[in-house]
């Protein structure tokens, strides 16, 4: 095993041993976080005047009984057998079965977020990097600097407000009309799920709805893209190598986008893990300004809802999502740079 592929061992084997500390770290501020925070769940669901008697038998039922020690050990076990506990409100589903029913949407609009935001940010940052100190250049760092800045909520009541409300060309807001029949499920996304089927018509019906949502949560995200290509780019068009393909006469095209793109595009390889973390946070507002049926959405509903497991259960699997996806980056990220040693 050459020296580099052993450091690249260590270095996931450290991340791997880290990654369920991670873990344990989020999933006991979400705990206390939660119990500190002022008001009952119970008399939240079953109203102060309920019967004592029902009340402490909720209680019992989801484990708030005992200290708040005795309540954190039982957690810490359940975890570790993956059992998230049963949701309050309803008392019979599971978190894991929330997870299931409502993580599907969540996914396909990070997903065509995440599209937004590489095609319009790549774009922007290139041609503001191809022409330094010009209208573009200004332009592409107000963009960044803009996008970056808008508070989510907004872009999504402006988009709904023009596109909706005055011309009526796309749908306000959730994921398929009421009166439809969503696509046939297979990976409970409907657009994949649609051209599987060769369901064009649900398929088109499914785009409508995610235009919007998609939209305004990958505008905003996009600006980190851009600020990240156009300071790379421009620097690695300045660099040696490319002065010196310049005087081989080696056409622009290619040197941009053998030379020069393919090494700028490593930084945002890196930033993949973090803007992961970023859309699932801003998924909570868009799924919620378009009231869409996502994982988001309801762990915004929990929250309100002082649902202790569905909201404790909900944190813990968004930071499994982001903990994994941040050390997938980091090997890939590892593997195509020979510049980085650990």
């Amino acid at each position: 095993m050459s020296s580099r592929l052993k450091a690249l061992f260590y270095y996931i084997t450290a991340r791997l041993l880290l990654a369920p500390i991670m873990l344990w770290a989020i999933a006991s501020v979400v705990f206390l976080l939660m119990r500190a925070t002022p008001g009952d769940p119970i008399d939240a669901i079953l109203g102060p005047r309920a019967p004592e008697e029902v009340k402490v038998a909720l209680r019992e039922q989801v484990g708030l009984t005992g200290s708040l020690f005795s309540q954190y050990w039982g957690y810490m076990q359940d975890l570790l057998h993956f059992n998230l506990g049963k949701s309050i409100s309803t008392r019979e589903q599971t978190v894991w079965q929330i997870i299931k029913n409502f993580f599907p949407a969540t996914a396909e609009l990070a997903i065509y977020a995440l599209i937004v935001a590489l095609v319009v940010g790549l774009t922007v940052g290139i041609i503001a990097a191809l022409r330094p100190n010009t209208k573009w250049d200004v332009g592409g760092r107000l963009f960044g600097i803009i996008t970056y800045s808008l508070p989510l909520f907004w872009v999504g009541m402006i988009l709904q407000l023009v596109f909706s409300v005055q011309l009526g060309w796309l749908p306000i807001g959730t994921r398929f009309p009421a009166s439809v029949d969503p696509p046939v499920q297979v990976f409970g996304l409907y657009t994949i799920d649609a051209l599987l089927k060769s369901d064009w018509k649900n398929f088109w019906t499914s785009i409508q709805y995610l235009i919007l949502p998609a939209t305004s949560l990958g505008i905003v995200i996009s600006g980190i893209f851009e600020r990240i290509v156009r300071v790379n780019l421009r620097q690695t068009l300045q660099s040696d190598y490319v002065e010196a393909a310049k005087a081989r006469g080696i056409k622009p095209s290619a040197i941009l986008f053998n030379h020069a793109l393919k090494n700028a595009m490593i930084p945002v390889v890196t930033i993949l893990g973090l803007t992961l973390a970023s859309m699932l946070g801003g998924a909570v507002l868009t799924e919620v300004t378009f009231s869409w049926p996502g994982l988001a959405n309801r762990l915004f509903e929990a929250i309100v809802g002082r649902d202790y497991p569905v909201v404790q259960g909900i944190v813990v699997f968004f930071a499994i999502i982001v903990t994994i996806a941040s050390i997938l980056v980091d090997i890939v990220n590892a593997w195509i740079d020979p510049r980085i040693r650990y």
